[in-house]
């Protein structure tokens, strides 16, 4: 992990003490919420501000880890309005451009880092859009300051951090397959499961986060979708699990939090952007 050397008096976050803490920094589609051009009718009450939507990504804190899983096209705006000041570990779920296209930002975190390059965990396919959209950053030191610097890692199936573990699982989205994550803090054995850009849980993803203490899970819409699960179908999936909470993400403007949300279970809510939940 790097070490911070910024002189400015920026509170870490890092007590040392046992904690898990999930802060949705985006939870809309890949269009947003509002769309350009927003619908008159037939959608979300934009007066709500749970309603406006950033592109999804999310922030972890287990321990003394600070985990980011990707980097949505507004990510600066959400680090500044979220004060995320510090990244230990970076995930890339997948290789699509609401997930990956904040990336570039990043580079104030290596800044940060005292020049050292960001830990980014991907598939294959992943690594090698990362590759593709910044050749610049895949270097062990940016080559200038200010510049981003990514070392580049596939992600095994088990990957122990400090504190944490985090379990990777392959889930259908459409022709990809996205990297599913279970963080498990080491010494109280709580879990945090992360299942965003899917069509359906796998054996696998279903063992892996079965009674977690809090799920994310990919809630689209709710009708039929090729690639995302449905709201019903994520209902299910909840159901299924079993987990103490849990939270739906990647929403499009049909979703209106308040009268939707009324009609999940006691154990289900939809996310919204900003919002930070400890366990």
């Amino acid at each position: 992990m790097g070490k911070r050397i910024d002189p400015d008096p920026v509170p870490t976050g890092k007590t040392g003490q046992l904690t898990m803490k999930i802060t949705f920094l985006g939870t809309g589609t890949s269009q947003g919420v509002p769309l350009i051009a927003h619908p008159a009718t037939g959608g979300c009450d934009l007066g709500d501000s749970r309603n406006w939507r950033t592109r999804t990504s999310a922030h972890l804190k287990i321990a003394d880890l600070s985990l980011q899983i990707d980097a949505a096209p507004e990510f600066r705006l959400q680090c500044i309005q979220n004060e995320i000041d510090w990244i230990d570990f970076f995930f890339l779920t997948h290789g699509h451009a609401d997930h990956i296209m904040g990336m570039d930002d990043l580079r104030r975190f290596i800044d940060l880092r005292g020049g050292e390059a960001l830990p980014v965990y991907s598939t294959q396919e992943g690594l090698d859009r990362v590759s593709t959209i910044f050749p610049y950053a895949i270097r062990p030191k940016p080559e200038f300051k200010g510049y981003p610097a990514f070392a580049l890692n596939l992600m095994p199936e088990s990957l122990e951090l400090p504190g944490c573990q985090v379990d990777y699982v392959a889930l259908p989205h459409g022709r990809f397959e996205v990297m599913g994550l279970v963080f498990t803090e080491t010494e109280s054995g709580k879990r945090i499961a992360y299942y965003t850009d899917c069509k359906r849980l796998t054996p696998r993803a279903i063992e892996l986060a079965k009674g977690a203490d809090l799920v994310v899970l990919d809630a689209l819409r709710p009708m039929s979708h090729p690639t995302h699960m449905t709201v019903h179908e994520a209902t299910e999936a909840a159901e299924l699990l079993g987990a103490k909470q849990t939270w739906f993400t990647h929403m499009t403007y049909i979703i209106d939090h308040e009268m939707d949300n009324a009609k999940l279970p006691n154990t289900v809510s939809f996310a919204y952007d900003g919002l930070t939940v400890s366990i």
